[in-house]
């Protein structure tokens, strides 16, 4: 919350007229933040980030232990847009074809038929996908890049938005498969939610005693259909940024790959994702450009799957998160 603070500060001293009009941008982020906490107490964190990667047009992972409403979470910002979204729950003994479909024998035409899978929406989410091996897992790599499905031949495209979101369990959970650095890479965001705070814990449990432990989604109201989201997405296209930011951006990814804490950095696919996801946070917050704490604030949720400490610092207890933090004290950001 200290980023947040620090960032809310910083806007406030900046005297500016706005170039773009945001008011459809601001008012479906009001609405949305408004119709999820009819269910989620606190979290804000992780509902903002959710909404940056529906305007960055983004996938996200979302990783934490059971009970903590990551899925519920996932399924409230789905419900807020009037797409469709489908389910999947990640098993072991899940295949490939039960994700993307399969082509079925139709005794009427005497030819096969391709029967469309559940990744066929426009929100998927997928539940535990850390529960399937890499061979379900590599199904989504096509769709997740390409937004199509390549089956016996021919080419299925899925119509826009097409977005996953994604949970896992840490993988030092029992049952659990490492996702395949390809696959990670892919995702906009991962998001680490944490427990909730004690106090945030007492309104969760008055909550469930008033509501009878009874969740209806029902009560989510749609904000945004596909156009108004097309519509957002332009608007965040044209979201100014100075060159200086630009190359603010290039240093601290540039900064992972020559960094002595690091077996691996993060491609130019990072870079791309903080100057979109950036963009989207800035016109979230009501501006047209960006400032150098937006790229502060989105660098951890870009950067924490991309990235892998060497074992020397793993041994020493050093997190990705920390690195990150040391990486944007030692870049200086521009003023």
């Amino acid at each position: 919350m200290e980023n947040m603070n620090n960032l809310e500060n910083n806007t406030n001293d900046l005297e500016f007229q706005s170039r773009i009009n945001l008011d459809d941008v601001s008012r479906a982020v009001s609405q949305i933040r408004k119709e999820a906490a009819k269910f989620i107490i606190g979290q804000e964190k992780l509902i903002d980030l959710l909404i940056t990667a529906i305007f960055s047009d983004g996938h996200v992972l979302i990783e934490g232990v059971p009970g903590i409403a990551k899925t519920l979470a996932a399924k409230i910002i789905a419900r807020t847009l009037n797409c469709e979204f489908k389910r999947i729950q990640f098993t072991p003994d899940l295949m490939p074809s039960d994700v993307i479909g399969t082509s079925v024998f139709s005794p009427k035409t005497n030819e096969f038929e391709f029967i469309k899978g559940p990744v066929f929406a426009n929100i998927v989410l997928i539940d535990e996908i850390n529960r399937s091996p890499a061979k379900t897992q590599s199904a989504l790599f096509e769709v997740m890049e390409e937004r199509h499905i390549t089956a016996d031949g021919t080419t299925y495209h899925l119509p826009p938005p097409f977005i996953v979101f994604a949970t896992q369990n840490p993988i030092e959970h029992e049952g659990t498969y490492s996702l395949p650095e390809a696959q990670i890479d892919r995702f906009l965001f991962k998001i680490k939610v944490d427990y909730p705070t004690l106090d945030e814990e007492i309104q969760i449990i008055e909550l469930k005693s008033t509501d009878k432990n009874i969740i209806d989604l029902d009560r989510i109201q749609p904000v945004l259909d596909s156009p108004a989201i097309d519509s957002i997405r332009s608007i965040i296209q044209n979201i100014h940024i100075e060159k200086k930011i630009i190359e603010y951006i290039a240093k601290i990814v540039y900064s992972t790959r020559n960094n002595s804490a690091l077996y691996l950095g993060a491609s130019p696919r990072a870079s791309i994702a903080l100057l979109n996801s950036s963009k989207a946070y800035a016109a979230i917050n009501g501006r047209d450009f960006v400032i150098p704490e937006d790229v502060k604030y989105m660098a951890e949720p870009v950067l924490n799957h991309r990235i892998i400490p060497t074992p020397e610092k793993e041994m020493e207890g050093i997190g990705v998160s920390e690195i990150i933090r040391n990486i944007l004290a030692q870049v200086e950001a521009p003023r």
